[in-house]
């Protein structure tokens, strides 16, 4: 008997031990069925003991229930990499390799590759009476093919309507038996070839190609910063043409589901080659398939979102990262981890190029540029003639806005529509009004789980609705804290902007796409198709129709209310709003029609707006990035958050204020080190937690990750550590 050390998918930083006996091979990387405690579990073996001297100890170990795979479900660079980012991010490995493989995978299901059920004839039914089946005339049927043949494939059998009854029935007779045959793996290089015509490229198009080409065998990293409108998608597109001709894979990251259609079709008009889409709208059966035609070189390009980082490749190539900036790289929920930063980690393991596209580069990257780990390639032009639009901003101090909107710009929409183009409004907040309260005494509507204010929605069905938990009811007729009929809403959301745009453009079509009306599966498509039909309409739009879509008859853009974060207590706010505004702007005027951007705001003297709609974007990232410095803020700094959460706001705090005095006293010889808190999260009550968090930073990373190792065996002697949930956010942000 031998020892093994199992990862299992619980929140326990530890491995567990089981023992095998000896004529079992198990191998590391590969999963097993174990018992902990009562529970059956999938667990994934991380290393192996063959030293004898633990024979005592094994007397008291649990055997292995069985072992599922003969050969490690990870190559060795993606092996690296999770046990890597198990470390850095403090997270369970158990969770963190569960979390890097598809579902099904996870339940225990047996990988097989591609195979078809084939009925071959035995010797007795050769020589068997074909008369004997004379009142059977479909087994029949099926037996003068068999004994003509010798096999039956599916695709004869349903040729020639014969059931899989029938020849279950011939099974049983002797007369036939079922084999599996194994099909050979598509090799798509062979045929591979480009499809239509290229366009022709700029100065700045040609020098990012050429120059990324002339590495594109090693490790090397890449920030493709360009303008919207700039040609950065024509850049991939020829980056990956050697990457391709040489049968090598690719994995393209992309920010949202909305954008992997979008690009699949980009690139299918480009390579006759086998691409996939990996994103959560696939079922569990569909993610296997794609997980095991990627494992197997059968795929040539796996375009997804941020979990597609982790697909096993059989012949790596290079890694894409479209929209590098967005935040939703970053995942905020289990194991936190930034994508954009393992993908790096990644490419220099596989030792393969990387390139990470933006129009808005993240402070982060444009650090890492300085620093000289990546390096920069600028497309400042838009391609086809296309021309940067016009900004103005509209000062609405003191001016009646109608459901949001003012005089000027309800003015500029009709001239734009009148002349036959499209209006783009964007508002990130969705709902008819963020706000109900009562005129008389001030009573806001608040979500009791959240403590936080409904959001009024769909107003003639008279539903107010929480953003946090999703938690529902009818509006109220009355104020239950004075019985006063005087409730007003307060604040705009999309949906009145739709219903206030119905009343003045009667005639016009008006699409809403925000996360309401983008639930059903394809409706996000259906709304991209109709707009892309290039007939007048106005957009109105969240956050998910700033990304990357392309649409090239929309001339005017508006963002309508953006000032909260201007004056915003999270000091990335600003970097936000300035890659919302870039982005959004972008949108106008992306073919050869001169587009206009019009910002409504009550501050147009802000600083930060002078600068970005005067210099641009790089001109106010450098800024902030120097203001940062002065400051001591990330990127210059680093940042690791405790949060706390409990449904005990009193045994939140206390247990932050204690670890806050432990990280102290580890910490004591350190001056640079800095501490804030326990303050209250961002959204201090959710679904009935209360959330409260310790901030700690300090310039050495290796610093930080030094001190939480050491910190969190005594974290966990803590007594309200036991009850109130602890979470670790590296590198966080949001609060």
């Amino acid at each position: 008997m031998s020892i093994v050390q199992v990862a299992l998918p619980i929140p326990l930083n530890r491995l567990f031990s089981y023992i095998y006996p000896k004529d079992i091979k198990p191998v590391i990387g590969g999963r097993v069925r174990v018992t902990l405690g009562n529970r059956k579990m999938i667990g994934i073996i991380v290393s192996l003991d063959e030293n004898d001297d633990h024979l005592l100890k094994e007397k008291k170990l649990k055997e292995i229930e069985e072992i599922i795979d003969k050969e490690s479900l990870f190559s060795s660079s993606l092996w690296k990499l999770l046990q890597w980012a198990a470390n850095y991010y403090h997270s369970p490995l158990g969770e963190v390799l569960n979390h890097s493989i598809p579902v099904l995978l996870r339940q225990g299901k047996q990988i097989n590759y591609d195979f078809k059920w084939l009925w071959h004839i035995t010797e007795k039914g050769n020589i068997f009476n074909i008369d004997v089946l004379k009142k059977a005339p479909k087994q029949q049927k099926a037996l003068i093919l068999l004994q003509q043949k010798q096999i039956i494939s599916d695709c004869i059998r349903k040729k020639y309507d014969i059931t899989t009854k029938v020849m279950q029935i011939l099974y049983s007779k002797g007369i036939c038996t079922p084999k599996k045959h194994y099909l050979p793996l598509q090799n798509w290089s062979d045929n591979f070839m480009i499809k239509g015509k290229k366009p022709i490229l700029n100065r700045e198009q040609n020098i990012a190609i050429n120059s990324i080409k002339k590495e594109d065998k090693k490790y090397s990293a890449w920030l493709l910063a360009g303008v919207t409108g700039s040609g950065k998608t024509e850049v991939y597109l020829q980056i990956l043409e050697n990457i391709l001709i040489r049968s090598q894979q690719a994995i393209i990251l992309v920010p949202e589901i909305g954008l992997t259609i979008q690009t699949i079709n980009v690139f299918r008009k480009r390579f006759n080659v086998p691409i996939d889409l990996l994103h959560s709208s696939l079922n569990n059966k569909e993610r296997l398939a794609v997980w095991l035609r990627a494992r197997r070189g059968e795929n040539a390009i796996i375009i997804g979102t941020r979990s597609a980082l982790f697909t096993p490749l059989a012949r790596p190539g290079i890694i894409i990262i479209d929209e590098e900036h967005d935040s939703s790289y970053k995942q905020q929920e289990g194991w936190r981890y930034q994508a954009r930063d393992l993908a790096v980690y990644r490419a220099y393991q596989e030792n393969i190029p990387i390139v990470m596209g933006s129009a808005t580069p993240a402070l982060e990257t444009l650090y890492n540029v300085f620093k000289g780990k990546y390096r920069q390639l600028n497309l400042l032009k838009r391609v086809s003639n296309a021309k940067l639009a016009i900004q103005q901003i509209i000062d609405i101090k003191g001016i009646t806005l109608v459901g949001g909107l003012s005089p000027l710009l309800i003015k500029k929409i009709q001239i734009h529509l009148y002349a036959k183009n499209q209006v783009l409004l964007f508002l990130n907040r969705r709902g008819f009004a963020p706000l109900l309260l009562c005129n008389d005494c001030h009573w806001i509507a608040k979500c009791k789980n959240c403590d936080h204010g409904y959001t009024l929605h769909h107003q003639y069905k008279r539903q107010l609705r929480c953003h946090y938990c999703n938690h529902k009811q009818v509006i109220p007729f009355i104020c239950p804290n004075c019985n006063s009929k005087n409730l007003i809403s307060v604040g705009v959301g999309t949906e009145q902007i739709e219903n206030k745009l119905s009343q003045l453009f009667p005639k016009t079509k008006i699409l809403r796409i925000d996360q309401d009306t983008t639930r059903n599966k394809d409706s996000l498509k259906k709304y991209i198709d109709n707009i892309n039909k290039g007939e007048p309409c106005i957009l109105i739009g969240t956050q998910m129709i700033t990304k990357g879509h392309h649409f090239p008859n929309v001339t005017l853009v508006s963002l309508l209310n953006v000032d909260g974060a201007l004056f915003s207590s999270d000091f990335r706010a600003t970097e936000r709003f300035a890659q919302l505004y870039t982005q959004v702007a972008g949108r106008a005027g992306r073919a050869e029609k001169q587009g206009e951007v019009l910002l409504q705001t009550y501050y147009p003297d802000h600083p930060l707006l002078k600068t970005l709609l005067n210099k641009g974007y790089f001109s106010f990232a450098n800024q902030i990035l120097l203001e940062r410095k002065s400051v001591l803020l990330p990127p210059w700094t680093n940042h690791v958050l405790f949060r706390a959460e409990f449904f005990d706001n009193k045994k939140v705090i206390e247990l932050l204020q204690k670890l806050r005095n432990l990280l102290e006293n580890l910490s004591s010889n350190d001056a640079s080190v800095w501490f804030m808190g326990p303050l209250p999260s961002l959204h201090p009550k959710k679904n009935k937690f209360w959330r409260w968090h310790i901030l700690v930073q300090h310039p050495s990373r290796k610093y930080l990750q030094q001190l939480i190792t050491k910190s969190l065996p005594l974290i966990y002697i803590i007594p309200e550590s036991r009850k109130v949930k602890l979470i670790i956010d590296i590198d966080p942000i949001e609060s």
